[in-house]
């Protein structure tokens, strides 16, 4: 039986599904979930990541976090965690640049949270010589110092869509039309963790909320207030959620989101304001959002460009100056993927931040 036929058979027997119980097993289903069964990066696959465009990213990242550990007095142990690590790709860059930092690697316990196992035999092979461990949600990460990276981890989360409804809200909910996946619209009601939205909406308007979002950014914002550290989040999104971002992405290319459940990729826009608030209330200091091409371009990215194009000629330096334009250019990625980064109460922001 597909997946397609397993909702079908749900939705018949209990009513429309909330988009994020659509998408989450469409994502996570553990026979046909899309991260379970495959690995969705490069060309071969669906999409593809800023560390897969350039190892630029991954190094600069590496520095900015082995900065925030000099800054912070050099704990250690300390853990050095990335969710959602894709192929390992930029924590291999990562690792490899932190190398430049005395007494880094020496101190770092790697972790990873992945829950595709095709995806972690692809990590363990790019970094088993750094003996990484993996754990499934990120609240079995190891208590004490945390220095950690997320990118392209929070739109995967599964998001609920609510239209506004006069003074109440009514949430977009994936139903049948005869044999096909539909979306429909339950009737208005009240929810309260839209209560602030009504005076910045209007009728008609969309907002989405990411249930798993908050309590994910609590605990990593917990730690770091706790024990110390710093946390980079990079995604596609913006400080506050306001239209219909729900999207698929199937063979590098938008797809209906309905068509072939759990054989495209899934994703919707982040509110990092939500995910600044669920941080503050835990406890935890976070800077000013920042565009991706503006936080690269204050650890210098320029240079680097510059340095690694030395060694480059023809098709291969021609490709290297468009991933550097692609990673920074504001028409590109620069402005769509912002930062927001983590540190305790009274520490530094992280490099290429600000406070």
């Amino acid at each position: 039986m597909s997946l397609r036929d397993e909702l079908v058979a749900r939705i018949r027997a209990g009513g429309p599904l909330s988009l994020a119980d659509y998408m989450a097993e469409c994502l996570l289903h553990p026979v046909h979930g899309y991260y379970v069964s495959r690995d969705p990066l490069g060309a071969a696959g669906d999409f593809t990541t800023s560390p897969e465009i350039s190892q630029m990213f991954g190094e600069l990242i590496g520095l900015a976090l082995a900065q925030c550990w000099l800054d912070q007095g050099r704990p250690a142990p300390f853990t050095l965690a990335e969710l959602g690590p894709g192929r390992g790709t930029l924590m291999a860059d990562l690792l490899r640049a932190a190398r430049a930092v005395p007494g880094f690697l020496d101190a770092a316990r790697i972790a990873l949270v992945e829950a595709s196992p095709a995806l972690r035999a692809e990590q363990a092979r790019r970094l088993g010589g750094h003996d990484p461990q993996w754990f499934d949600v990120v609240s079995r990460l190891p208590e004490g110092p945390l220095f950690l990276v997320a990118n392209e981890f929070f739109d995967a989360l599964p998001i609920r869509q609510f239209v506004r409804s006069g003074a109440g809200w009514s949430e977009r909910l994936v139903g049948l039309r005869g044999e096909a996946l539909a979306f429909g619209l339950a009737p208005p009601a009240a929810v309260p963790a839209l209560a602030h939205r009504l005076a910045n909406t209007r009728e008609g308007d969309v907002v989405e909320i990411c249930p798993g979002a908050g309590p994910v950014m609590a605990q990593l914002a917990t730690r770091i207030a706790r024990h110390g550290g710093a946390a980079l989040i990079v995604d596609y999104g913006g400080w506050r959620s306001l239209g219909d971002t729900f999207q698929a992405l199937k063979g590098h290319r938008f797809a209906d989101p309905l068509e072939d459940p759990g054989r495209a990729d899934l994703t919707a826009h982040v509110d990092f304001e939500a995910l600044a608030r669920a941080a503050a209330e835990a406890g935890c200091a976070h800077g000013s959002l920042t565009p991706q091409g503006v936080f690269l371009e204050r650890l210098g990215i320029a240079a680097r460009a510059q340095a690694l194009a030395r060694a480059l000629d023809g098709d291969r330096l021609e490709a290297h100056l468009a991933a550097y334009r692609r990673l920074t250019h504001p028409d590109e990625m620069g402005n769509l993927f912002k930062v927001l980064g983590l540190h305790p109460p009274g520490a530094a922001p992280p490099p290429g931040l600000d406070p």
